[in-house]
């Protein structure tokens, strides 16, 4: 049923692909045969109707597309047009040489520009197609030359409104970016002027300030607005000083004029000079055409003119400019309203100010949020390292980062994690020096200064480390109660990434680092106690029982042999009780050292008790276990302890037992490894022992 369904589908498909192209041909053959001659009659109907109504259903349907049409219906609209064009040419103009023709040129053109430049072929294709099969059986001539011509005016026309549309197009389009592109950066200007940005701002950060601009742009202008309309003002206008201090522009404005200069104005320029001098209302009369007021081109339009400083903590921040085309002074009331104007203007943008920075700070609480939650869940020191660069990557952007940790006693710096171009570096050591790295340990205080990275006077590790050329450093302690740990490094492409807005969140995120490092390594070291022996370092009887478990189900899983060795020191009493305990300890950390060394990687050794040792070796028959067990006890047997009573030589004997033969769990296999211990022991001492089942059943050593 579902394959009936399928071939359904599938004819259905082919069916309709092959709709437009039928009746395009079924109408060539009607016009060829003269089937469809004038006058108009109920062939016609029949015949170009359902093909018009095709053409008004495919046409609607790339309508609604709004510029998504597929190349199919493209094409449906192309066949559809061509083909009913023919048909009514013909008919108006049956041998196609009369003044009607020339609209099929016309009709290539609207295709070229409304679909696509293969739907446009087509249809030029069905055109010549048409005439042709007309002229051959029709008319009994071909007039290739006619089809030739006509073929390459169509092309002409179809190719000469595709290449300029296009072009146009293009144009617009360019010309569209660059206008956004202009008052995006107007915005970014006005924005950074009103000190709601700092240097290098993040993108998110600088939609916050661009709605922020927004909002100041409308309540000024309602300002200005009002106080033209209400004091008879040719211009009301904010000029806002840039941030680095040496213009003026046009913040807002409300004016009557067309001849309004709206370039960056330098401070000194005009009849504005004095205002920014003085720092005080300045009202001139009797303006002549002459005056430089500069915020307007040519010759001066107005007659008097109130200039109102905008200051903040002292600081000339903007000017609040009202003229008059009359020449009627400024009346102290009207002068007292400007005054009060300026200020709210003033007020509007510190709020605005206000606003962007609760936002800011919201947003960076967040973020501090997040980044205290993933180091809150990392346990291990490496998980914590890539939480603490995740969350870096979140408040600011940087192309390469690094964490050194610091070790106190040797003095030695240690890049534990590192990404980007400097990923080589992780695993370096280097010494306490004069470079970035050891002064930030050194003073607990981040460098560089302003994040501005001087290769050529700078050096982050150590010489013998050449960091990249990059123009933003920053160089942040991680301290936990003002003991530094390390640093955490951050460097970007691009200048002035780690600015004030930035510094003070990652300042706390290096906080938060810190605490997390240092909980990460009290918990790698309440691990290792629990599951490692403290004398010797090697794993304790808990940490053991666990992983035999574990290793024993994995050999059963796989049928891989797996033997087990207990090792046991002879005469160790006599060794506490001649030597003391000391002496002793250091006999078991002997022990514990030669198993060390001999064991192989995916061995296990643990103490299990006194001087009692086991090793778990995996994929290890019997053979092989006795081998490594020989060994074990010749270079015991060589080894000499030097103690306050002389050279010490001691011995040790070893039980071995295989999986499955010697058990087919932890408890029988320790069991039959224990009971071949014994055997050496009973045997004389200094020896191993292999447990073996014989066939009876009943268990015997050897």
């Amino acid at each position: 049923m579902e394959a009936l369904v399928r071939a359904a589908l599938g004819v259905r498909r082919v069916l309709r692909a092959a709709q437009a192209p039928g009746v395009a041909i079924a109408v060539a053959i009607l016009l060829a045969t003269g089937v469809l001659t004038a006058p108009f009659g109920v062939v016609h109907g029949v015949t170009l109707g359902p093909c018009a109504l095709l053409l008004a259903l495919a046409a609607r349907k790339k309508l609604r597309a709004k510029g998504e049409a597929s190349l199919g219906t493209d094409v449906d609209v192309a066949l559809y047009a061509s083909t009913l064009a023919m048909a009514t040419v013909l008919q108006m103009e049956p041998r196609l040489d009369g003044a009607l023709t020339a609209s099929l040129y016309l009709l290539a053109t609207l295709l070229a520009a409304f679909t696509r430049p293969w739907a446009t072929a087509i249809a030029v294709v069905n055109f010549l197609a048409i005439e042709a099969l007309v002229r051959r059986f029709r008319f009994v001539d071909p007039a290739w030359e006619t089809l030739a011509l006509r073929g390459a005016l169509l092309g002409a026309f179809a190719t000469i409104n595709f290449v300029f549309l296009r072009a146009e197009v293009a144009r617009v389009r360019s010309l569209s970016r660059a206008r956004v592109e202009q008052e995006l950066k107007r915005i970014e200007d006005d924005a950074r002027s009103y000190r709601l940005l700092g240097a290098g701002e993040a993108h998110s950060e600088e939609r916050l300030a661009r709605s922020s601009v927004e909002e100041i742009q409308r309540a000024v202008h309602y300002a200005l607005e009002l106080l033209r309309r209400t004091l008879d003002l040719h211009t009301a206008a904010l000029l806002w000083l840039n941030d680095a201090g040496t213009h003026l522009r046009i913040s807002e404005l409300s004016t009557a004029s067309d001849d309004i200069h709206d370039a960056p104005i330098p401070i000194g320029d005009g009849v504005l000079g004095a205002i920014v001098v003085k720092k005080e209302r300045v009202a001139l009369t009797h303006l002549k055409p002459s005056y430089d007021v500069p915020y307007y081109e040519g010759a001066c339009p107005v007659r008097v003119l109130l200039g109102m400083p905008i200051l903040q903590d002292d600081q000339l921040r903007g000017i609040l400019v009202l003229d008059r085309t009359k020449d009627v002074a400024f009346t102290p009331h009207e002068e007292e309203l400007a005054a009060q104007a300026a200020r709210y203007c003033l007020r509007a943008i510190q709020n605005e100010r206000i606003f962007v920075q609760l936002e800011r700070a919201k947003v960076e609480q967040g973020k501090l949020y997040e980044a205290a939650k993933a180091l809150g869940a990392a346990l291990s020191e490496k998980d914590v390292l890539e939480a603490g660069v995740r969350s870096a990557q979140k408040i600011a952007a940087f192309d390469l980062a690094a964490v050194t940790l610091f070790d106190e006693p040797t003095r030695t710096h240690h890049v534990v994690a590192a990404t980007g171009e400097i990923e080589d570096l992780v695993g370096s050591k280097f010494g306490h020096n004069g470079g970035l790295v050891s002064m930030v340990v050194q003073n607990k205080f981040p460098l560089p200064y302003k994040g501005e990275y001087d290769p050529s006077r700078q050096v982050v590790l150590t010489k013998h480390f050449p960091w990249p050329k990059l123009p933003s450093l920053l160089v942040l302690p991680l301290l936990l109660h003002e003991r530094p740990l390390g640093t955490l490094i951050l460097g970007a492409k691009r200048r002035a990434a780690f600015g004030d807005q930035v510094r003070p969140t990652l300042e706390v995120l290096a906080s938060h680092l810190a605490v997390s490092l240092a909980n990460a390594r009290m918990v790698a070291k309440l691990e290792q106690m629990a599951t490692t022996d403290g004398l010797t370092g090697l794993l304790n009887k808990r940490a053991m029982l666990d992983a035999a478990t574990q290793k024993i189900a994995a050999s059963a899983r796989f049928g891989r042999k797996l033997s087990l060795l207990v090792t046991d020191i002879d005469f160790f009493k006599k060794v506490n009780d001649t030597y003391g305990h000391d002496v002793g300890d250091v006999v078991i950390k002997g022990l514990g050292e030669i198993l060390k060394r001999q064991k192989r990687t995916t061995d296990l050794v643990a103490r299990f008790g006194g001087e009692e040792f086991i090793v778990l070796c995996e994929q290890t028959d019997e053979r092989g276990a006795q081998l490594l067990a020989e060994r074990i006890r010749e270079e015991l047997q060589k080894t000499t302890f030097h103690t306050e009573q002389g050279p010490l030589s001691v011995t040790c004997s070893i039980g071995v037992a295989t999986f499955p033969e010697g058990g087919d769990t932890w408890d029988t296999l320790f069991k039959a490894s224990d009971e071949a211990l014994y055997v050496s022991k009973r045997s004389g001492r200094n020896r191993v022992t292999s447990y073996t089942k014989p066939r009876d059943g009943k268990k015997r050593t050897a």
